[in-house]
């Protein structure tokens, strides 16, 4: 549900992965257009360029086509629209489906991780609820450029059903059963590569990227532990790994916004600059109102935050975070 880049990527990646089993992947597109390239040319150029889809792929701008008898549904929504864009065919899911998000973003006014909205709006239990995340740039992918990923789900017999079918010869599917920390990781790394894109926009160098993504890391374990996560998944693909790719590379639209921002475009032209959401700007304040929630010192999500609000400058940021109170680095607070 949802042609965007990584929705059709990852449409990509189950289409390869099950291709000798006669299984069918189809795409639900909003614009008419973008279903009827998908089918007629076997392409998403908006969005993948001329990168070609798998036959067994096709697309519809009619939802209830394309959810008529499917076992699993993947969400590629921005995030801030999932409540409405599933509101508006939950009526339509089998009621023994499974419903697997690639969205990360914490939903703003509730506070709530995708899984939880998704958990809402339809009342599936958590078992037949998972997510996948971990470094998916997704033209990389597209290019079938080797990459893995996580699928955490409750049920650790759904999340090694969906690893089985997302198993290409260039994806390679984890599974884990902290739901809360591969999200919240997800979620997060995005700030962190805004202020990181910053730096870059305003010339800084590696030792200061390297301190913003390592004390980002940081802040990060501490909302996931006191959420009740756990250690050893913020050390893995959705924690470190996604951190470390969406931070480094011109292929990331939070890095991009961030550098934007940096060079001194106000959040306006940004946003005009973007052909794609930076979920980052969207879900900063929710994830500062959660560390505030929960007493998590963020430093560096509350100064994106204010920089997105417009009561700090990109200039003063590193200064405010370089005057903070001198402690132990392992300290949790």
């Amino acid at each position: 549900m949802g042609a965007g880049s990584w929705g059709t990527t990852f449409a990509k990646v189950l289409a390869d992965s099950v291709s000798d089993q006669g299984i069918p992947v189809q795409i639900w597109a909003r614009r008419e257009d973008a279903a009827k390239e998908i089918n007629e040319r076997h392409t998403n150029s908006r969005y993948l360029r001329e990168t070609k889809l798998p036959a067994n792929i096709s697309a519809s701008s009619d939802a209830q086509a394309v959810l008529t008898d499917a076992d699993l549904v993947v969400l590629a929504i921005p995030a801030q629209s999932l409540r409405e864009e599933l509101a508006k065919f939950k009526e339509l899911l089998e009621p023994d489906v499974v419903l697997l998000s690639l969205m990360k973003g914490l939903e703003r006014g509730t506070d709530l991780r995708m899984s939880q909205v998704i958990a809402e709006v339809t009342g599936l239990p958590s078992a037949q609820i998972a997510v996948l995340s971990g470094p998916n740039l997704a033209m990389e992918i597209a290019r079938e450029q080797p990459t893995a990923s996580v699928v955490a789900c409750t049920d650790s017999d759904i999340a090694q059903w969906i690893a089985e079918l997302c198993s290409a010869s260039y994806f390679r599917p984890y599974t884990n059963d902290d739901v809360l920390g591969v999200e919240l990781g997800g979620i997060v790394k995005n700030i962190i590569a805004l202020a990181v894109g910053m730096c870059d926009g305003m010339g800084m160098g590696d030792n200061t990227k390297s301190t913003v993504i390592t004390r980002g890391l940081a802040e990060t374990t501490r909302l996931v532990l006191a959420l009740g996560g756990r250690l050893d998944t913020l050390a893995g693909l959705s924690g470190l790994g996604d951190l470390v790719a969406t931070c480094s590379s011109s292929l990331s639209r939070n890095n991009t916004a961030g550098r934007l921002l940096g060079q001194g475009l106000f959040l306006e032209e940004v946003n005009d600059r973007m052909s794609q959401t930076a979920e980052g700007i969207k879900s900063a304040r929710a994830v500062f109102d959660l560390s505030r929630a929960h007493n998590v010192e963020m430093p560096i999500t509350e100064a994106v935050v204010m920089v997105l609000e417009g009561t700090l400058s990109v200039e003063n940021m590193a200064a405010r975070l370089l005057s903070r109170e001198l402690k132990s680095e392992g300290e949790r607070h």
